[in-house]
């Protein structure tokens, strides 16, 4: 079976990274309890961490490289698709070479931390009745998300938003086949 090729942003892999992990953390505090043991608290998961390295082997494998750096300096998050593991924005955070006396062959390791834009840091003012306001107080998230439920299509959402398919499509690049959406993904409205 041949996987698809690994991409961020507009940089598409010519070959798959040899290794690729992911870190997944869970962050802790724990606090002393006098003339006690200790209390933990779970503050929740961490950010993921996705690390690999390969290699850029043949004729242009310094000119691979360079593209690649290019994409690294560019910086801010970008849509990370790895052909078997779920696609994330990303932050490109770490990019490092491997260079051997050889003028065809240049190693190479990297990392992405994912991020996460779940949160929101605005503050949302009602009124009397109890309806949220418009205004420089109220939270601008901007993009729209809708989980998807058993049994609907892309073309359902759709049209229950006011979207051609072309368009939907468009805003969820990792969706590599719009006949198949899973109850519980995730499609990016807005």
């Amino acid at each position: 079976m041949r996987l698809a090729s690994m991409r961020y942003k507009d940089y598409v892999w010519p070959h798959n990274p040899r290794v690729y992990t992911i870190e997944y953390k869970r962050t802790m505090g724990a606090r002393k309890v006098p003339f006690g043991r200790y209390h933990l608290q779970d503050l929740g998961p961490a950010q993921r961490v996705m690390r690999g390295e390969g290699e850029f082997v043949g004729e242009g494998a310094y000119g691979e490289f360079k593209k690649l750096a290019t994409v690294f300096y560019a910086g801010g998050p970008g849509l990370l698709v790895h052909p078997v593991w779920q696609t994330s924005n990303a932050y490109f955070v770490e990019l490092s070479l491997r260079q051997e006396p050889r003028a065809d062959y240049v190693g190479y390791s990297f990392a992405f931390w994912e991020g996460y834009d779940g949160h929101s840091t605005g503050v949302q003012v009602t009124g009397g009745g109890g309806e949220p306001e418009t205004g420089p107080a109220a939270s601008t998230a901007g993009e729209r998300r809708h989980t998807v439920r058993q049994g609907e299509t892309l073309w359902g959402i759709a049209r229950d938003y006011g979207l051609s398919l072309t368009e939907l499509i468009a805003l969820n690049p990792q969706i590599k086949n719009p006949n198949l959406i899973l109850a519980g993904e995730e499609v990016r409205l807005a």
